[in-house]
């Protein structure tokens, strides 16, 4: 007898196993875990939505031995409280192998989301997106694979990040579109805003880079709207690519005639030629020829 009672297996309370359902009636699933006798998971466990049973015999589960009683060799198991622990399992492999998981954007809360990824988790507005969100409505319902920033499990806390992912994502795609870029192509980028040093340049690619004020023109400038516009489409040079510091040099005045190159080709020394001074200074005059 003493033989007969070892061959079946002893579990621990909170312990997660797999069996295989053997019966179904109105009250409860019975489900073969290698006990002398069924484990016992309540029905309502495998109650769908529109209220159907979604259980089926032979269908193999996983379960938590919530109790057991040798005595009456009852025991008393939860499908639900497995999957939530495997959930937590997940969670911190997924946080402890800087991974992601996904989930679905539930509801508005407070401040923020709130995140179903099998618990419910927490997305603060400012980590949904790169720019801020005019309609927060329209993130409710979507699909999106998020970073953990933290959790604490015995408070089931979970703070999520979408823009974390997307930030990365979109590093790694500016680093491999510069890895394309050599110095002296010609790209079609359109101006995406405009500072005292330059414009920034939003390529076809998705990449920016900085058109310094210096190589606007050959011409002096004193603010770049003299000479771009926000919103404006315009062919850019490369001018350099730092894929260390991920930057990226643009020139405009590059695609012009060098007026220097053009001085040597039209006047000669010896030549007398009209000019118009145009400033004057304590060492010399500047004059511009005609």
């Amino acid at each position: 007898m003493n033989m007969y009672e070892d061959s079946f297996g002893q579990f621990k309370e909170g312990e997660v196993v797999t069996g295989s359902i053997t019966s179904i009636d109105k009250d409860w699933v019975l489900v073969d875990i290698g006990y002398k006798s069924e484990g016992q998971i309540r029905i309502n466990e495998f109650r769908g939505e529109d209220g159907t049973i979604t259980a089926t015999i032979g269908e193999r589960v996983d379960v938590m031995v919530e109790w057991w009683d040798d005595e009456d060799e009852r025991v008393i198991l939860s499908k639900e409280k497995a999957a939530n622990i495997k959930v937590w399992d997940k969670i911190k492999k997924c946080h402890d192998e800087d991974g992601t998981i996904n989930g679905i954007i539930a509801t508005r809360v407070k401040g923020g989301f709130s995140v179903d990824i099998g618990v419910p988790a927490f997305l603060p507005g400012s980590q949904a997106d790169l720019r801020p969100i005019r309609n927060l409505d329209e993130m409710v319902g979507k699909s999106c694979d998020f970073k953990i920033l933290k959790y604490n499990r015995k408070r089931s806390n979970i703070v999520l990040s979408r823009r974390e992912l997307i930030e990365q994502e979109r590093n790694e795609r500016r680093a491999k579109l510069l890895a394309e870029m050599t110095p002296g192509d010609i790209r079609k980028g359109t101006v995406k805003n405009l500072t005292d040093f330059g414009a920034f340049i939003t390529l076809e690619d998705g990449v920016d880079g900085l058109l310094h004020i210096s190589e606007l023109s050959w011409k002096r400038v004193n603010h770049p709207r003299e000479v771009v516009q926000v919103g404006q489409t315009l062919d850019v040079y490369i001018l350099d690519v730092d894929l260390a510091q991920g930057r990226l040099g643009l020139s405009l005045k590059r695609l012009q005639p060098n007026p220097w190159d053009l001085l040597i080709n039209n006047y000669h020394t010896g030549e007398v030629v009209p000019a118009t001074i145009t400033s004057i200074m304590r060492f010399g005059a500047f004059a511009r020829l005609k």
